[in-house]
């Protein structure tokens, strides 16, 4: 595999901003770079997706890679020691937003493909850049598992070259609380909806939550809280808003997370409004990705034979993988706790290092990487 090749097309792809709904200057680049490398076809899905395939001499199983492309934005105010879409190489890494969350993952499993002997795979190996994972995690991998229908996923979100076999989901969760209005001068003659809802929080800090021996426990997030009318000029608030985000563990279920807050105590005398999050957002295509904010949490054994096989494959390529699970939510929410395909989640970078001021990946890891894909489709699709 030629490193520099690599690393090269690596740094194109950080150079060129992405961030959600704005992903197309990126995946034309990934389009034509995919044409070179010599896949066997090209595409661009309806929501904007670019799909490359490298078909194997015997028919056999779809060896689905996915990488997204968009990203997190760049906060005003905050100084960053390196140009954040320079993609400068300074102490033998990558410096950028996007370097490991996550365009090195999407560059290696391209490199990887391109590389592998064709005239030794049964089945096929496909490489979906994907958009708007950053907002809606797994719906535009729906339009390309429904394209393809892989047999196998691959998620290259960070593992530090080790080998997720699960990972936390995601729910989010709005809560209103229903007061009544009156003017400031008299809130006695009012019901301040903010104040009802900070008995709701109080419950919910007080809450207890499982936890899981692999994915760790179960977390409920404070993001926002909005009061009506706003601003509340002389007026006590009627209505107050809050959104959590709810990191889910295996077995959570949209219904049993929603009653647990309807259960919570001391809020009989509450009105109340509780709810998942109806999510909507338009790709750069002009596609729309539509869905209750659900997206479930998945677990496999170390037993399951694909995660056998990736770990065969990624030892053969050198590499000494451990057993984790993801924290955060991927699109493998969608894939492995929606749809039932059997995945694993192996990438460069650590956690850690994705959304932060001076992200960067180290060579070594988008190098180790690039072997370890191509170990999973030898292993995988290998005659």
């Amino acid at each position: 595999m030629n490193t520099d090749q690599l690393i090269k097309l690596t740094q194109k792809l950080v150079r060129q901003q992405s961030f959600p709904g704005e992903e197309e200057p990126v995946l034309k680049l990934v389009e034509a770079e995919m044409q070179t490398l010599g896949f066997d076809r090209v595409w661009v899905d309806d929501c904007g997706n670019v799909i490359g395939v490298v078909e194997g001499a015997q028919s056999g199983p779809t060896l689905l890679f996915d990488a997204h492309v968009d990203t997190v934005g760049i906060a005003p105010g905050v100084p960053w020691h390196y140009e954040p879409f320079g993609a400068v190489i300074d102490n033998d890494a990558i410096y950028g937003r996007g370097s490991a969350d996550m365009k090195g993952a999407l560059a290696a499993m391209m490199m990887a493909a391109a590389t592998v002997d064709r005239s030794q795979l049964a089945g096929r190996a496909v490489i979906s850049a994907s958009v708007m994972e950053e907002v809606f995690e797994g719906g535009a991998l729906k339009a390309v598992m429904d394209d393809i229908k892989p047999d196998f996923v691959v998620i290259g979100e960070a593992t530090n070259l080790n080998i997720s076999r699960g990972g936390r989901g995601r729910a989010e969760i709005q809560l209103e609380t229903i007061g009544r209005p009156s003017h400031s001068s008299a809130p006695h003659q009012g019901l301040n909806a903010v104040l009802e809802m900070m008995k709701v929080l109080q419950a919910i800090e007080g809450m207890s939550l499982p936890s899981h021996p692999l994915l760790g426990p179960a977390i409920m997030a404070l993001t926002d809280i909005i009061s009506e009318p706003y601003p509340g000029y002389s007026v006590i608030p009627s209505r107050c808003r809050v959104t959590y985000d709810r990191r889910l563990l295996p077995g959570e279920t949209a219904e049993s997370v929603l009653q647990s807050l309807r259960a919570l105590p001391g809020l009989d005398d509450v009105k109340l409004n509780i709810s998942l999050t109806e999510g909507e957002h338009q790709t750069y295509t002009g596609a729309m990705l539509q869905g209750t904010k659900f997206f479930p949490a998945w677990e496999y054994p170390e037993s399951d034979p694909f995660v056998q096989t990736a770990l065969r494959g990624v030892q053969a390529a050198g590499l000494e993988p451990d057993f984790r699970a993801y924290r955060f939510c991927t699109n493998a929410a969608y894939s492995a706790g929606v749809a039932g395909v059997p995945t694993i989640g192996f990438g460069p970078a650590d956690e850690p290092d994705a959304h932060v001021i001076d992200e960067h990946l180290s060579l070594d890891s988008l190098v180790g990487a690039a072997k370890g894909y191509l170990g999973i489709i030898e292993a995988t699709l290998r005659k």
